[in-house]
């Protein structure tokens, strides 16, 4: 978002006072129409007489222009939920897209949102929406018809002009409605939503509404914020995870002219209004640590969480695992690794604070603005109410921008002390030092076949990844699946893209294709053979015919691979095509095709666009992307050692998205990653013969692989 777009909105100098009264709030929000919707009861904003209901889930308002403005606690991070959100708003008020506003992730405008993950900015947030815009409509034709003194049966809307269908001339439009009318207004009934024979603006391709900001630089970003008399600031930090500061000195950096050196605790900073010079005085820090108690690294980790992860918890199981008097005729039996993999977005953590008196305002770069915003309250010892924070454009998060908010606490801890705004950019290290990582993760499968190939057993047994996509979809009467999560990481770890499922999907459809191999069965027959899910058998069918599949057996030689996969509702499909060099171990992948049934689709071209960058940064972790550590220590500290895709590695990437409008819109901002480790694998396999059992499948792990085999 551009706040240059709204010059009716200062977005800098706002009171602090969230307890608004619905007059404050309009006074806030300025002259135009304020539309209130609630998805809980509509008795909770009466109750609440003149504060906003707790669970306020949006509101929107009509300008004096005619604009429409929607707030919404979700922030745009670069997946394009700005724009589809906007659609969807367009669509039900009946006006054109260019004329809806959205002002995204700030706590003081807009309503309450746990934060923007698991794909829910349209799948969760995108009904309310669309009945707010539908409220709004209905509003503006109440309003109408008492202007034109006509029946509201006999008004039509047409991109934000109402008029009489009887008398074309009597017409009134939303601008001149709203002209002064400074009033919250609900619609005497609840209107009926657009139905998708009606559509103009949903499932339609958009551009994204802030290409152009961020082609040429406009766009604005925490770092690219600037206030009078700010500092930036350097922090010390500690070489390994469990290492306690024991002595420091700063009385060298404190020589620099301008250095302001502040310590509290372990929190230990300089800062200066050069963030050149701020790092010349942190390299003049002298600071002894307790080395890290832990004794782990990436090739210990994996034994670690098997030996330390509890009891367990059934997810799911039917039948009887026990040997009964048909014992299958073929077991196949494996275990699968997958080590750490950190964010890496684009934009490392960053925060500029200003405390003044008891109250902050704090500009973010998170996925979840609000609880960040009572993080810093409770580390400033504020109120909630005093604390605003402001989501600028995120550049990337994937996960990682969601928990930790620890730069926009330091940022304002450091405020506070010093009496300035002060900025916490995190540097490339520190953002590798306290990731929170994909966790690593051990699957453990034991599966049987029946003397016709039907697979009649299943024991699944996953650790640390979690439940999400660990339960698998196929028919198999006799199976369980185990999570066992008790092991302690020696780091902080928590949700990257599709969190537990890229890990699952990878064990899951690895092993599927060994049971269709062992069966002597083409992969996606056995698949097709084993399902009963419609919405799973048609992503499948579309994706062979998309890519012109030819039954064989696996091991044919001709490096293809096929996995299936659901997540948030979406159903998933991919093909994939490689190319392996036996000798060096170089695996480029060549062709994917996916195939993704989201229900309905709201914008086809930012759902493409979702699905080339899963694909992408898919290609990160299966082929590439690990973290290695020792004794607490974080080995890989930047993209020298911590490799992500190549414009080389890029494949061609062919996306069928079925046509699924008389349905609910799920998730796509995940789905197309979860499978790609594993449709990578079974190229492989399908090319040497070589199973890989861990990821990333590096050049090395690929090279023994096919030696093991030759």
């Amino acid at each position: 978002m551009n706040r240059n777009e709204y010059p009716n909105i200062d977005f800098t100098d706002f009171t602090l006072d969230l307890d608004l009264s619905r007059r404050e709030l309009l006074k806030t929000l300025g002259g135009g129409i304020v539309i209130f919707f609630c998805l809980g009861d509509r008795s909770l904003l009466e109750a609440q007489q003149n504060s906003l209901p707790s669970d306020f889930n949006a509101f929107l308002r009509i300008g004096a222009d005619g604009r429409v403005t929607c707030y919404t606690g979700k922030i745009e991070m670069g997946q394009g939920n700005g724009t589809a959100l906007a659609q969807l708003l367009a669509e039900e008020v009946d006006v054109r897209l260019e004329s809806v506003d959205i002002v995204m992730g700030d706590t003081l405008l807009c309503p309450w949102d746990g934060g923007t993950w698991g794909s829910t900015s349209v799948r969760g947030f995108g009904s309310p929406l669309r009945a707010a815009g539908a409220e709004a409509r209905s509003v503006l034709l109440e309003l109408a018809a008492e202007r034109l003194r006509v029946p509201q049966n006999r008004l039509v809307v047409e991109d934000g002009v109402i008029s009489d269908r009887q008398q074309p001339d009597q017409r009134v439009t939303y601008a001149e409605l709203a002209q002064g009318q400074a009033i919250a207004r609900r619609a005497t009934q609840k209107p009926a939503l657009k139905s998708p024979s009606e559509f103009k603006v949903i499932n339609k391709s958009s551009l994204r509404r802030d290409a152009v900001e961020k082609v040429t630089g406009a766009a604005l970003y925490a770092g690219d914020i600037r206030v009078p008399g700010m500092l930036y600031a350097r922090i010390l930090r500690p070489p390994a995870h469990g290492a306690r500061l024991r002595n420091v000195d700063t009385s060298a950096a404190v020589r620099i002219e301008g250095v302001t050196v502040v310590r509290q605790g372990d929190l230990v900073a300089v800062l200066h209004p050069s963030p050149d010079q701020a790092d010349a005085a942190l390299s003049r820090v002298w600071a002894e640590f307790d080395p890290s108690p832990s004794q782990l690294n990436d090739q210990t980790i994996f034994d670690h969480l098997v030996l330390n992860a509890g009891s367990g918890r059934i997810l799911a199981q039917a039948g009887s695992l026990a040997p009964g008097r048909t014992p299958p005729a073929v077991v196949v039996e494996q275990t699968y690794l997958d080590g750490y993999k950190a964010h890496a977005a684009m934009e490392t953590h960053t925060a500029l604070a200003q405390v003044e008196g008891n109250k902050a305002t704090v500009w973010l770069s998170t996925q979840t603005p609000f609880p960040a915003r009572d993080q810093i309250a409770q580390a400033l010892g504020f109120s909630a109410g005093n604390v605003r924070v402001i989501t600028p454009f995120v550049g990337g998060g994937f996960g990682g921008k969601g928990s930790v908010n620890t730069q926009g606490v330091e940022a304002a801890r450091l405020s506070r002390m010093t009496g300035k705004p002060v900025q916490v950019c995190w540097t490339r290290e520190e953002e590798f030092f306290f990731d929170a990582f994909r966790p690593a993760a051990v699957v453990k499968i034991k599966a049987g076949l029946s003397k016709d190939g039907k697979p009649v057993s299943w024991d699944y047994s996953v650790y640390a990844a979690g439940e999400r996509g660990a339960t698998h979809f196929y028919d198999i009467p006799n199976h369980r699946t185990t999570s066992f999560d008790g092991a302690a990481h020696p780091f902080a770890t928590g949700p990257w893209r599709a969190p537990g499922n890229n890990t699952n999907c990878f064990a899951r459809e690895s092993h599927i294709d060994l049971l269709a191999a062992a069966a002597g069965i083409d992969p996606i027959e056995f698949r097709l053979r084993n399902l009963k899910d419609q919405r799973a058998i048609r992503v499948l069918e579309a994706a062979a015919e998309k890519f012109g599949w030819q039954p064989a057996p696996a091991l044919s030689g001709r490096g293809l691979g096929v996995a299936l996969g659901t997540d948030v509702g979406t159903w998933v499909a991919e093909i994939a095509e490689v190319q392996v060099d036996a000798r060096t171990g170089h695996v480029q992948v060549k062709r994917v095709v996916c195939a993704q049934d989201m229900g309905l689709v709201v914008n086809p071209q930012g759902a493409t666009l979702q699905v080339e960058s899963c694909i992408t940064m898919g290609l990160g972790y299966t082929l590439s992307e690990d973290v290695h550590f020792r004794n607490g220590m974080i080995l890989d500290r930047n993209f020298d050692t911590y490799e992500l895709p190549r414009f080389s590695a890029v494949p061609k990437i062919e996306t069928v998205l079925l046509d699924r409008k008389d349905q609910p819109t799920h998730g796509g901002g995940e789905p197309a990653i979860i499978i790609v480790g594993a449709v990578v694998a079974n190229a492989i396999y399908d090319a040497t013969g070589a199973r890989l059992l861990q990821l990333p499948m590096t050049p090395e792990r690929v090279r023994k692989a096919i030696a093991a085999v030759a």
